[in-house]
């Protein structure tokens, strides 16, 4: 077995690797990741795995003789706001990016797996980010449909858990909460906060990737929902940090009201349903927190 994975130095990517040199052994395993995600470190290198510090718009046919068995395409630029500034970019990467890396799987014959997002389900025109997930599902279909590429496509839930980054564009709300709880600031609330989302551990998301990477692909790109089916609003999240005062700020362009899985085929397809409880992850930090305080 040889594997690549794209964005392997990012958030998901590099948990899913340490996943999976444990499983194959690191020597089976490769990386492709550029580094451009503030979710993206050199520190999170697994010894033994081979990583190449690349763009995955430069993939080209010479990457064919490495002779990859299974492309895990986490790769890509992410999150809502900042596609507002670069629409442009959010499409080349997105979705030229990842046709890069079809065509790599298609001369391959290797099965390939695409990490979406939930975001789509709120429409997929809503945001430029939004619009270049669904593009590059497109195009797994289309290679599907055209040449019997064996692919299928994860959305991903709002995922949380070791390694999500605390600051910057690629900070989700539970890490952002975290860090002001941390700081002794209060929490920043985007608009009233009865958005609801379903947060999902990254283990679980790991775990869901292994298992429909162990079946066999049918129908053409095979869609999965990654999701904890429990959603809470972000004003319920907030309550989990036990009274720390919170703030209110506008609501940003482009965020949808509702995440919320149905992962109900692929329970029956794969056995698959998350695991990990936010509200005891939650306490668990806060009780961390007090512990290293004393």
């Amino acid at each position: 077995m040889k594997i690549l994975v794209t964005g392997g130095l990012g958030f998901v990517g590099s948990n899913l690797v340490d996943t999976l040199a444990t499983m194959y052994g690191p020597e089976c395993i490769h990386v492709i990741d550029n580094l451009s995600s503030e979710s993206s470190s050199k520190d999170y290198k697994h010894p033994g795995v081979k990583y190449f510090i690349e763009d995955i718009r430069n993939i080209n046919n010479k990457w064919a003789v490495r002779g990859y068995n299974l492309i895990f395409h986490l790769a890509g630029l992410a999150r809502i706001q900042p596609s507002f500034e670069n629409p442009v970019e959010y499409v080349d990467v997105n979705c030229g990016g990842t046709a890069k890396v079809m065509e790599l799987a298609r001369l391959l014959d290797a099965k390939l797996i695409y990490s979406s997002s939930s975001s789509i389900n709120n429409g997929e025109y809503k945001t430029p980010y939004t619009f270049s997930k669904w593009a590059g599902e497109e195009v797994a279909k289309t290679f599907s449909h055209c040449y019997g590429l064996k692919s299928a496509i994860c959305r991903f839930y709002n995922v949380y858990g070791p390694r999500e980054p605390m600051t910057g564009n690629y900070a989700t709300v539970i890490r952002k909460f975290q860090r002001q709880y941390i700081n002794g600031e209060p929490l920043t609330i985007v608009g009233d906060g009865n958005q609801r989302r379903d947060f999902t551990h990254v283990n679980d998301i790991v775990d869901g990737l292994i298992k429909v990477s162990e079946v066999p692909f049918i129908g053409p790109a095979e869609l999965h929902h990654l999701g904890s089916g429990t959603n809470y609003s972000i004003n319920e999240l907030a309550n989990m940090f036990t009274g720390h005062p919170t703030k209110h700020e506008s609501l940003r362009r482009g965020e949808g009201e509702v995440t919320l899985a149905d992962y109900s085929k692929t329970f029956k397809r794969l056995g698959w349903k998350s695991k990990q409880n936010l509200e005891e992850y939650i306490r668990e930090f806060i009780k961390g927190e007090s512990n290293y305080g004393n």
